[in-house]
């Protein structure tokens, strides 16, 4: 079948997913039954150990097994660089979504270019410490995009292949990418939505490291903020520094020593020059927003 012949590739990134793959693509099968769309279901194997790619490969319409284990956020860049559908559905092979969302997402398009699903629960191990990390992060992310998100990391996404192609090279590897992909969109005002989905307990052991992904994370929302929009990150930072020279300033003048010290001075020109740093970082993004499209990063692997 032709690339032109395809309409939606549901791509399913996989590492040791042997006991939730049968029915993960199975409950898959039955909800896209009555789909008026082609569509494909696309498996990216990481290098499993187990018995995933020969599980994927009786199930699965197309299966790619990448050579080596490069995470999450690899094996989704591979789902992107070889989907043949113009609109791209990805979500986690270990069962935690609800495949009978897709029919809904996908009705969305085109008024949309990326369409999350919203989940309405947390399902995950540790989480004392994923769920207060989690909405500060997401708290943080919305503000800095000016963008109220519901849910800032989910695994189920749906978006345009011609529009994600565009930020494969900003997209990390590890659990962070799902982030990445929604923070590039709203960052380069792309129109982003999101629909109410069930989220269950997964099938099988996870792979999430509480403190490593969690920084990753932190730094995801940070790094992308940086690299489409720095005027978000650099200008709030020098406001409030200057804030804090200017106070120290006047309560030096007032009732400390009665003239500024050098404390101050040095204060006030940080922030003057955070300021600064902000503009011409933004100005170098702004001009260097139509060289975003890069067809090296979009590296194929062997189809199985």
């Amino acid at each position: 079948m032709n690339q032109q012949e395809i309409d939606v590739s549901i791509v399913l990134p996989t590492y040791n997913e042997e006991k939730a793959l049968l029915p993960v693509i199975e409950e898959i099968r039955d909800a896209l039954k009555d789909l008026n769309q082609s569509y494909e279901i696309l498996v990216i194997d990481d290098n499993s150990t187990d018995k995933t790619l020969e599980i994927a490969k009786q199930l699965a319409d197309r299966v790619i097994k990448r050579s080596i284990n490069g995470g999450a956020g690899a094996a989704r860049k591979t789902g992107i660089a070889n989907a043949r559908g113009n609109i791209i559905v990805m979500l986690d092979a270990d069962g935690t979504y609800n495949p009978y969302d897709i029919p809904a997402m996908l009705e969305l398009f085109p008024a949309y270019d990326q369409v999350n699903g919203s989940r309405d629960s947390e399902q995950g191990t540790l989480k004392l410490l994923r769920i207060p990390a989690k909405w500060f992060i997401r708290k943080l992310a919305s503000i800095l995009t000016n963008t109220d998100i519901p849910d800032l990391n989910t695994g189920l996404k749906a978006f345009k292949k011609d529009k994600m192609q565009r930020f494969l090279w900003v997209i990390p590897d590890g659990f962070s990418c799902v982030t990445s992909m929604t923070l590039a969109f709203l960052c380069n005002g792309l129109s982003v939505t999101w629909v109410p989905t069930t989220y269950k307990k997964r099938i099988g052991k996870s792979k999430f490291k509480a403190i490593k992904d969690t920084y990753n994370y932190i730094l995801t929302v940070i790094r992308i903020i940086m690299y489409f929009n720095p005027l978000n990150i650099f200008l709030p930072l020098s406001l409030i520094i200057l804030i804090i020279g200017i106070i120290k300033s006047l309560y030096d003048r007032l009732y400390g020593i009665g003239y500024l010290q050098q404390s101050d001075i040095i204060i006030l020109l940080t922030a003057i020059l955070i300021g600064i740093l902000g503009l011409l970082a933004d100005l170098i993004v702004v001009q260097s927003k139509s060289h975003i499209i890069d067809q090296s990063f979009f590296i194929k692997e062997e189809e199985k």
